[in-house]
């Protein structure tokens, strides 16, 4: 096995897909909420017609790393839309507005 301390030290890091992980999940909702310590962005499958929606994803992430998170997806967008032309909002979901996010806590 190779060093990883070095790897480190050269600003490089081996990143690992687990083979479950690796067909990925689909989301078509993600609802937001927020600590003074945390950011928890709980992915939503809902489908039409049905009376629930479930998350299929919860990411809890420290608000340094949200902030780089939104930075990079607006790189991300801008590119896509170079490339692709204009994203349109023309779907429109109806937010579950009953769903209750996780309570914050410090």
């Amino acid at each position: 096995m190779p060093d990883q301390t070095q790897d480190l030290n050269q600003g490089q890091i081996q990143i690992e897909l687990p083979e479950d992980e690796a067909t990925g999940t689909y989301s078509n909702l993600v609802m937001i909420s927020h600590s003074d310590s945390e950011f928890i962005l709980d992915f939503i499958s809902v489908m039409p017609g049905a009376p629930k929606a479930k998350v299929v994803k919860r990411m809890v992430l420290t608000p340094d790393h949200a902030k780089r998170l939104a930075g990079a997806l607006t790189e991300n967008i801008e590119q896509y839309e170079k490339e692709n032309g204009t994203i349109t909002e023309d779907d429109q979901i109806d937010v579950p507005f009953n769903y209750r996010g996780p309570t914050p806590e410090a």
